[in-house]
């Protein structure tokens, strides 16, 4: 028997075994008590809190931070463990509470088989009708655990090539025309794309220091920060003069029409962010942008990416594979489809000091997808 054919009909067997296990009422100490919920003598969930610890101080249209709050997940298996996480910037409206809440009611022992991940992942969704990043910290590491299982990277059970993954933009905050400038000359001599955060009145300052230290191509996130339409354009025609390749979410999100009429008369291509999370909102947006950004920690997770990149594609858009402030857990993750985008902004990891794996490369400003099975991270 195949050693693929041995793994899958081991997971089957495990029926026979399943024992439900008992949950607990807060989120613990990863060092004293890591809990384990809903699980059976084959399958259990794990999780702890885990706060991330930015190296500079992180700054968009809308707030400042050096931290974000995170849920490390874990689930075993038959001796195998599957990596997750669930990472809450403050826009997602999410927390450490309710991420813990959320995996509190998560019952592993409902399934003897995790190769059932259409099954597991749906009854996950059902639990409540948002609780996004949760969801997603289940579905990476239900996916780390079937490729470790089967012994194969996710980019390898796609049929994509990691040879086509592109050159991941590496994010410049808002601030201080002598902090862009150091950060600027730490960063451009190792990427190909830098990713610029405007929607503030200092957007033109910014992008001039930044062309005072280099001429790398620049891509730019106005996280829904401009306000009226005209002015918006006029500075879109600005920013191609000075050799910026897209433009991400121009206003709110909100503003359909406003975006659409942007999008119409743009010279660059105009990306959807905080206008789409998930699957079933992408009809809704169709003709108002040119692509969309998927990022797992709005989307539940490296299933409904996946469907999500598929549907761009088959409609025409643009697809760009992005982040929250991650470890290289969730960026790993997130690049097993970057093969499949036309940009990438997976640097989440690179810009924390406490990151708990090795996984995805950046090598010459491009992604090196790690040949290691499941989203390829090892602890370090």
């Amino acid at each position: 028997m195949k050693r693929r054919d041995f793994l899958k009909t081991s997971a089957l067997g495990a029926a026979g075994l399943a024992m439900a296990g008992g949950g607990l009422t807060s989120c613990g100490s990863p060092a004293v008590n890591p809990y384990e919920v809903g699980g059976s003598a084959r399958m259990q969930l794990r999780f702890f809190p885990y706060e991330l610890q930015l190296r500079h101080t992180f700054t968009v249209s809308s707030y400042s931070r050096t931290t974000t709050p995170d849920v490390q997940v874990e689930i075993d298996y038959d001796g195998f463990t599957g990596y997750g996480e669930a990472s809450m910037p403050p826009y997602l409206g999410q927390s450490v509470e309710s991420v813990c809440a959320f995996l509190q009611k998560v019952d592993l022992g409902r399934f003897s088989d995790p190769f059932q991940l259409e099954d597991i992942l749906a009854y996950v969704d059902s639990l409540s009708p948002g609780d996004s990043a949760a969801k997603a910290a289940v579905d990476i590491a239900l996916h780390d655990l079937v490729g470790k299982l089967l012994g194969q990277p996710w980019f390898r059970l796609w049929g994509l090539d990691p040879g086509k993954a592109p050159s991941t933009s590496f994010t410049i905050g808002i601030d201080t025309p002598e902090v862009v400038r150091e950060k600027t000359l730490e960063c451009a001599g190792l990427y190909n794309v830098l990713k610029v955060k405007v929607g503030l009145p200092g957007d033109k300052e910014m992008i001039r220091t930044i062309r005072t230290v280099t001429d790398l191509p620049l891509v730019v996130d106005a996280n829904q920060g401009w306000k009226d339409r005209e002015a918006a354009l006029d500075e879109i025609f600005w920013l191609k003069e000075q050799g910026v390749l897209m433009v991400e979410q121009p206003m709110s999100a909100a503003r359909l029409d406003d975006n659409a009429w942007i999008t119409e008369r743009s010279p660059l291509p105009v990306y959807a962010d905080e206008a789409i999370q998930r699957l079933a909102d992408l009809p809704s947006i169709r003709g108002a942008y040119n692509g969309i950004n998927i990022k797992l920690m709005k989307c539940t997770g490296m299933r409904e990416a996946y469907r999500m990149a598929s549907w761009a594609r088959a409609e025409g858009m643009k697809v760009m594979v992005g982040c929250m402030t991650e470890t290289s857990c969730a960026v790993s993750a997130a690049a097993q489809l970057s093969p499949l985008a036309d940009f990438a902004d997976l640097d989440g990891n690179l810009l924390i000091s406490n990151d708990r794996f090795r996984g995805v490369l950046v090598r010459d400003g491009r992604l090196i997808l790690p040949d290691r099975p499941g989203i390829g991270v090892e602890v370090i």
